[in-house]
Parts: structure tokens; C-alpha cells; sequence
């Protein structure tokens, strides 16, 4: 009579797992770090005038004059690419964060929607600032009208009986379309305040100071409200219906996860453009997907890769001149097929914790 002895577990997959998740870690932990200093420039530059913050903002500006000299550059000396870089980083980190919640909802195309009606945003700010001389920060504007077609999203995906993705297809079109309209008509004026083109495909040279600072409070703000309300989205996003039946306030915190993608919308907007800006939403996720085990390992992977994304980016950016949006999607895009290469399953069975 044979005795049945049950198998342990192999020590080779436990080592592995233990890998991944100090590999996972180190990744967060160097991302925060990164984060931080990033916030910590642009707070800097916001204080320059003060001796203790000029002090400080002149470290900065002497690391990116070493960093010039042994990469054979001429940018990082310059405020204007610390602004452009902290931005990016902060993009790295916020986009993800709430495009994993987006994904898992099958609400990618949010993102792509509330960027035209972010570009609305800005065709109406420009207007405004050629025809009246308002000095005000034009993303302001585009995160104003952003919010407000977020807003009206919800209600028409709320109070319309059509297909869950009708609503999405008509305020897409529809706030481009005004976007078009609002810029051909007052087009002579325009072309001489601003160039268009910097908002549709991204740009450095569009990351202003008030840009770079709101991008740094609009991240901000979205970390903490996930860190507070992490479990209630967590609740809605894989279980919509027993999050009515435990009187969950769903309305209210399906608000705030499609204003906070306008938020971050308007912010990413800088650096890739109308155009491609939903790709830092998705793409990011769509890697991490095909490699964690759950919701949360998702949400780690989703920022280290997103991060991977804009440094990768901005260094093919830089080195052969080309526009960051696009250069970020493409290395985005590649993590993504790396990720698929690397993983062992065609369809990821998630843990919702």
C-alpha cells in the first residue's frame, strides 16, 4: 500500500515570488522618491525670490549642468526641462493610478473623450485670452470646461436608455467638434497669441510654470483621494450592483473617479497632446495586467511602468529630437509587448486584493 505524500511547494517559485515583490517594491519605492523630487523643484521654482529656495533651485540647475556634460546634452541646464520633466513624472504617476480603475471598468475610452473636451477647453481659453487680454493660465480654462464635460457625461450615462458607450461617442465627437469650430472662427487672432498644435500633439516648450504647478496639485490631490477612497472604488469597480444593494453611494464615487481622469486629463495634456494622451491611461495598464496577480500588484506595476514610460520617452525625445508624446507612447507601447512576451497566460485572472 503506496502512502500519497502531497507535493510542496517548490522553493525555485517561491524565490521567484519573493523577487517580484521586492523588484515591485524597489520599483514603487524609486518611483515615490523620483515623485518627490520632482514636487520638490517645482516648489522650489515656485519660491525662488527667497534666498533658502534660490539656494536650493541652483542645485538643481548645477546637477543638470553635470547631467549636460556626461550625456554630451545642452538641456537639463535649463528650468524650463526640470519643469517639463517634473511634469512628465507626475503624469507617470497619476495617469496609471486612476487608468487602472478605468481599465478594469472597460471605461478606457473616458480618457480619450475628456481629452477633446479638454481641448475645447483650450479652444475657448484662447479665445477668451486673444479677444479680452485675460492673463489667466489657459489650462485653468481646459480644466474648468474638462470637469464640466465630465460632469455631463455621467448624467447623460445615468438618464439615457442607449448602448453604455453612445454617450461617450456623442460628447467625443461633440466637444472636438466645438473645439474646431471655436478655432476656425476666431482663427486670424488665435494663430498670432498661440499655435494650436503644441495642445493636439503635446510639447515641452507649452509646459509654463502655472502649468508645471498645477500638474504638481492635481497629482497630489489624486494620490490622496485613491489612498482615502481606495476600498469604495475598489467596491464599484468589480462589483457595481452589491455596492448599490450595501448603499454605497455609486453615483457619487463614479463622479469622482471620471473627474479625477479629467483632472489628470488636462494635466497630461502638456506634454502628450489631445491626441495621444489616453495612452498613458491605458497602455501602462494593459502591461501590468498581463503580469500581476491582483488589483493591487496591478496598481504598482501600472505606475513603475507608466514611469518607465515617460523617463524612456523623454530620453528618445531628447537624444533624437523628436516630440515626447508620441516617443512616450512608443516606449509605452513596447513595455506592453514586452509584457505580453514575459507573460505565461493569455487571459489574467485577477484578486481583488
Amino acid at each position: 500500500m503506496s502512502e500519497r505524500v502531497s507535493e510542496p511547494v517548490p522553493e525555485t517559485e517561491t524565490s521567484r515570488r519573493s523577487l517580484r515583490r521586492t523588484l515591485e517594491r524597489v520599483g514603487l519605492g524609486l518611483t515615490a522618491a523620483l515623485a518627490v523630487a520632482m514636487l520638490a523643484f517645482i516648489a522650489l521654482d515656485w519660491l525662488r525670490g527667497f534666498p533658502p529656495a534660490d539656494l536650493l533651485f541652483g542645485q538643481f540647475m548645477v546637477v543638470g549642468q553635470w547631467m549636460d556634460y556626461y550625456l554630451g546634452t545642452n538641456v537639463f541646464r535649463h528650468p524650463f526641462m526640470w519643469r517639463a520633466i517634473a511634469t512628465g513624472v507626475l503624469i507617470g504617476v497619476a495617469a496609471p493610478l486612476v487608468g487602472t480603475y478605468l481599465v478594469h471598468r472597460q471605461m478606457a475610452l473616458i480618457g480619450e473623450t475628456l481629452a477633446h473636451t479638454a481641448f475645447a477647453g483650450v479652444a475657448i481659453g484662447l479665445v477668451v485670452i486673444a479677444f479680452t487680454g485675460w492673463t489667466g493660465s489657459l489650462l485653468l480654462v481646459a480644466l474648468v470646461v474638462s470637469v464640466i464635460g465630465a460632469l455631463g457625461l455621467q448624467w447623460l450615462v445615468e438618464r439615457t436608455n442607449t448602448y453604455g458607450d453612445v454617450p461617450i461617442a456623442i460628447v467625443l465627437s461633440g466637444s472636438f467638434a466645438v473645439g474646431t469650430l471655436i478655432i476656425s472662427w476666431g482663427r486670424d487672432v488665435i494663430s498670432i497669441a498661440i499655435s494650436i498644435e503644441g495642445f493636439l500633439f503635446g510639447s515641452l516648450a507649452i509646459v509654463t510654470v502655472e502649468g508645471a504647478r498645477m500638474m504638481a496639485v492635481l497629482t497630489v490631490a489624486v494620490v490622496a483621494v485613491v489612498a482615502i477612497t481606495y476600498k469604495q472604488l475598489l467596491f464599484i469597480t468589480f462589483d457595481e450592483q452589491a455596492a448599490h444593494v450595501a448603499q454605497l453611494n455609486v453615483t457619487w464615487y463614479n463622479t469622482l473617479l471620471i473627474v479625477m481622469t479629467a483632472v489628470v486629463v488636462v494635466g497630461a495634456m502638456q506634454i502628450l497632446g489631445v491626441i495621444l494622451v489616453a495612452a498613458m491611461l491605458v497602455v501602462p495598464v494593459a502591461a501590468a495586467s498581463q503580469l500581476a496577480h491582483s488589483f493591487r500588484e496591478t496598481l504598482v506595476l501600472s505606475i513603475c511602468f507608466g514611469q518607465l514610460s515617460i523617463l524612456g520617452g523623454f530620453a528618445f525625445s531628447i537624444s533624437q529630437g523628436l516630440p515626447p508624446g508620441g516617443s512616450i507612447v512608443v516606449v509605452a507601447i513596447a513595455i506592453y509587448l514586452l509584457a505580453i512576451l514575459a507573460s505565461s497566460r493569455s487571459v489574467t485572472a485577477l484578486s481583488t486584493h
